[in-house]
């Protein structure tokens, strides 16, 4: 079997292409005929990607996909067949990576396997909620609405990862002036005072003699100052991805100064309640609603205790006694609003309304956090350039005091 790029005309005069899987050029066209379709052009590919190193490192950026989903989810519910869609977000897509994983997905359904089953073994692209929405919409005959409401559910993920990486754009680079500045002043400045220094011979103050061996450090000994951020940062992460470090990073996250702990919850509470209500109202069943929602929350704190819900609905009890017991992930008002919706049947709506509210609150942490970071980052800049100043001018005064 090789693959083959074809470019045809339908009923209509409206051009398409796409690429296929057959024994030769004269059953592509066969199979494109029994389309209904008007064959104009059929080469064969060469399979470009066993050459490219890097194909396996590409990923499919979330843009992407949320625009992919909004466009599948329109067509079909505009009436437009499925394997239709997915011909015309192949050739509209401008990921690569994405118009590979698509093709794979109409192939797939087109050889008798449901949209969910050809998904699901994209998990790099596709995740867990993602397949068990279109799962469910499968299930119910309710596929279009599913659609809709995933692409709504990325396209409210995305925005809020939008809001948080702008907060992130000051303070990264305002860091990294800092380090810049740091490194020019240790690297260059400092050594020319050094010469100095030994030429008025005693003992220097010790914020100096620091200055100096930090000088020192970046100009003789930097292979040692690589090797041990190289260390810190595999330790960091060796633990971080370890089962309990993983529990205490992301629980040390919520408790993070000046309102950055606060932000991570209530991302981390936007994500959960938004994710939630998105599997409820797809119709997946709930516990494995609550399976899903934990392993896609972002956080492992949030993440066992759905675990315990689970457990608790299982044994037929309630979905808030769990959370209520982890009161640093979940406030009362979530474990409150939730129970409501449980005792009324509108839990879909109270999920809702919990992420909305919470996506709001991201928002206006962010600013808040924003307008406390940029004077403090000036201050730390100013702090860095004044503590070099007077670690190079200090050793100057106490020689003047001496001549006096």
């Amino acid at each position: 079997m090789a693959t083959y790029a074809f470019k045809a005309l339908d009923l209509a005069g409206a051009a398409t292409k796409g690429e296929m899987e057959a024994g030769d050029k004269s059953a592509v066209a066969s199979q494109l005929r029994s389309r209904g379709l008007i064959v104009v052009d059929i080469e064969e590919q060469q399979d470009a990607s066993a050459g490219d190193i890097l194909a396996r490192f590409r990923r499919v950026k979330g843009d992407d996909l949320v625009i992919a989903s909004r466009q599948l989810a329109t067509m079909v519910q505009s009436g437009m067949s499925l394997l239709r869609a997915l011909y015309v977000i192949e050739e509209q897509t401008e990921s690569d990576k994405l118009r590979e994983v698509l093709i794979d997905v109409r192939k797939d359904v087109e050889g008798g396997q449901s949209l969910s089953e050809a998904l699901r073994r994209h998990p790099d692209v596709f995740n867990d909620l993602y397949v068990a929405m279109v799962e469910a919409g499968e299930t119910g005959g309710i596929l279009d609405q599913t659609l809709v409401r995933v692409a709504e559910q990325l396209e409210k993920d995305a925005a809020l990862r939008r809001q948080v990486k702008a907060a992130m754009i000051y303070p990264i680079l305002i860091g990294s002036f800092a380090g810049i500045v740091l490194i020019a002043l240790v690297a260059f400045l400092v050594p020319v005072f050094e010469k100095i220094f030994d030429d008025f011979g005693g003992e220097l103050p010790a914020i100096t003699q620091f200055t100096v061996w930090l000088s020192h450090l970046v100009t003789r000994q930097w292979y040692i100052l690589i090797a041990v951020i190289f260390g810190v940062v595999w330790l960091f992460r060796y633990w971080k991805n370890s089962d309990t470090g993983r529990v205490q990073w992301d629980r040390l996250k919520l408790k993070f100064p000046m309102k950055i702990g606060d932000i991570v919850q209530k991302v981390a509470l936007a994500r959960f309640s938004r994710t939630f209500s998105g599997l409820i109202s797809a119709g997946v069943p709930m516990l494995e609603a609550i399976e899903i929602t934990g392993r896609t929350s972002g956080n492992r704190v949030i993440e066992i205790a759905m675990d315990d819900v689970r457990d608790s609905v299982k044994k037929g009890g309630s979905l808030t006694a769990p959370m209520a017991a982890v009161p640093e992930a979940f406030p009362v008002m979530v474990t409150q609003m939730i129970g409501v919706g449980e005792e009324t049947g509108a839990l879909e709506t109270m999920m809702s309304k919990v992420a909305d509210f919470y996506e709001e609150q991201v928002e206006a942490a962010v600013k808040a956090l924003t307008s406390i970071l940029e004077p403090l980052m000036i201050i730390i800049v100013g702090g860095i350039v004044g503590f070099i100043v007077i670690a190079m001018y200090l050793p100057m005064f106490k020689v003047y005091d001496q001549i006096k």
